[in-house]
């Protein structure tokens, strides 16, 4: 378990009768190892708030089974505002993709709110003698099963966006798995695929060495942090939507007044401009979204990519 601050470790172990909440340091369980977009934005979120609710919030790293046994952790725990998840696009692909899983998405938890969303941009190899999207999906028709895409593995966020992209515009390409975002990207520069949906932060370094070509992001309006690059729904897929996104969730049954106290702290954060100027280092805007607002969106994601899923007989590894 790592700490965002060292007083953690010298708060009682429990909350006594009529103590206010918080009485101790909150756990903030991130499902995946420490480092990638989840964990850093999760801690700049955790440090953000600590001030706010007097207490440290503290990170513990629990990574496994696609996200599931952290989130499993924090589901099974008890509902006293002591122990929260960042649940994430993949979080719900996972509910999308698998009618067996270890919880219950929508009733084993209370949803807090929004941290941040960020654009998800397809790049392609620079050989590829394409300019936008429009080429891409012409070339793709005239080369139908010749074009590889490469996903983070299957079922993940960016192999369920990129089927989406598949279906909605009518095209042949091939999927190629791998284990992670950086495989996928060192095979795309050496020309052994042709085309990756990923994070801004993931790929921009690349695209601006020219060793990969940016062609649009996946979000429905174009992103702050290149307001240049046109999206894919207006680059001849009408309607297509697929981004990065994070958020905060509770045990089921977490009393309201907790979880109110909880979102609020998180709504004055993501006003923090040390917050936001953090964020940006990610490729993610904070975004402010209700307890309600959140548990539809979520509730609507589900449905949205298990239809891909079937429709693409997509199978959990």
């Amino acid at each position: 378990m790592i700490c965002c601050c060292p007083a953690a470790w010298a708060q009682p172990a429990s909350t006594g009768p009529g103590q206010a909440y918080p009485a101790k340091a909150i756990r903030f369980v991130v499902p995946y190892p420490p480092g990638g977009s989840n964990d850093v934005l999760s801690r700049i979120t955790a440090q953000a708030m600590s001030p706010g609710l007097g207490q440290p919030v503290v990170i513990d790293n629990r990574a496994g089974a696609g996200g599931m046994i952290g989130a499993d952790n924090v589901a099974k725990s008890p509902p006293d505002g002591y122990s929260i998840v960042n649940v994430q696009a993949s979080f719900v692909a996972n509910a999308a993709m698998r009618s067996k899983m270890p919880y219950d998405t929508m009733n084993d938890f209370i949803y807090i709110g929004m941290m941040a969303r960020g654009p998800l941009l397809a790049v392609v190899h620079p050989s590829l003698p394409v300019k936008n999207i429009k080429d891409l999906v012409a070339l793709a028709k005239a080369r139908p099963g010749q074009i590889n895409y490469g996903s983070t593995g299957t079922g993940g966020h960016n192999h369920l966006a990129s089927e989406l992209f598949r279906k909605m515009a009518g095209i042949n390409i091939v999927h190629v798995p791998y284990k992670g975002v950086a495989p996928a990207l060192t095979d795309l520069m050496g020309g052994h695929t042709q085309l990756v949906m990923t994070s801004l932060p993931s790929a921009m370094t690349q695209v601006q060495a020219g060793r990969l070509k940016a062609l649009a992001v996946g979000s429905e309006k174009r992103s702050s942090f290149m307001p240049e690059m046109p999206t894919i729904a207006e680059s001849g897929v009408p309607g297509y939507a697929a981004e990065f996104w994070w958020g905060i969730a509770a045990p089921a049954k977490t009393p309201a007044d907790i979880v109110n106290r909880l979102a609020t702290e998180l709504t004055k954060a993501l006003q923090s401009p040390d917050l936001k100027r953090r964020f940006a280092a990610e490729g993610a805007e904070p975004t402010v979204m209700s307890r309600e607002q959140l548990t539809k969106f979520v509730s609507n994601e589900i449905t949205r990519w298990r239809q891909v899923a079937r429709e693409a007989n997509i199978q959990p590894e």
